[in-house]
């Protein structure tokens, strides 16, 4: 059966992780471990990138467990689902839900992006995620899925989380200069002023980006799967 689960629940265990490694002393991050997909594709993220990942990270998740002006939930679901496909914010801008695989460990990223959509709703993105304040739609999103992104590289690199295709797609398309190329081609209908802009300026984009998505990952990038254009 689905539940309907409170996510800060969730993000205190994973700060509860960290605290654990050190004891009472200061936590001290591990060398970050090199990722590999089947492909062969690689990534080599630096202890210094996942310091800066782990200061704006534990502030975000402290604010999430702690401040009672909002309220994220996460659903869980049997199949796999992008961040974006079940999020809701309501009217008020004080309350999210973001659906998620039934997996243990990936529901962190989901809550990532809830929390700076809410952020957003309530104006409050110049403490969270300043460079967004006042961008148009897509730049926002673009920004808000960089630290999805991060987020599960970090999550990855430092607490060895195992793959997952949904999140490691964003995260290799993002690591390799293609996060434009990811969001537009999977969402199209969502940013078509953005995509246009995408396209007129660089004709051949699309193509080499779903050129290297399929060297990554042996299929085709989502957008380019047939009539859903999802998964």
């Amino acid at each position: 059966m689905l539940a309907s689960l409170n996510v800060r629940r969730t993000l205190v265990a994973v700060a509860a992780l960290a605290t654990s490694a050190c004891g009472t002393a200061q936590f001290e991050l591990p060398e970050p471990r090199r990722l590999v997909i089947l492909s062969g594709e690689r990534l080599a993220p630096t202890k210094e990138r996942m310091e800066e990942v782990d200061l704006w990270l534990r502030e975000q998740v402290d604010s999430i467990e702690l401040d009672p002006s909002f309220m994220i939930y996460t659903n869980a679901q049997e199949g796999p689902v992008y961040p974006w496909e079940r999020l809701e914010v309501n009217e008020q801008g004080d309350t999210a839900n973001v659906s998620a695989q039934a997996l243990p460990g990936i529901q962190w990223p989901y809550t990532i992006y809830a929390h700076l959509h809410l952020m957003a709703a309530q104006n409050r993105l110049d403490r969270w995620l300043p460079e967004a304040v006042g961008a148009s739609d897509f730049e926002l999103e673009r920004a808000i899925l960089t630290r999805v992104s991060d987020s599960w590289l970090y999550q990855r690199s430092i607490f060895d989380a195992p793959p997952y295709g949904i999140l490691d797609e964003l995260m290799y398309s993002n690591e390799n200069g293609y996060l434009e190329a990811f969001i537009l081609t999977a969402r199209p209908d969502a940013f078509v002023e953005a995509r246009r802009d995408w396209l007129a300026a660089d004709p051949g984009a699309q193509e080499s980006y779903v050129a290297w998505f399929r060297r990554a990952f042996e299929r085709d990038p989502p957008g380019a799967r047939g009539a859903t254009g999802t998964r």
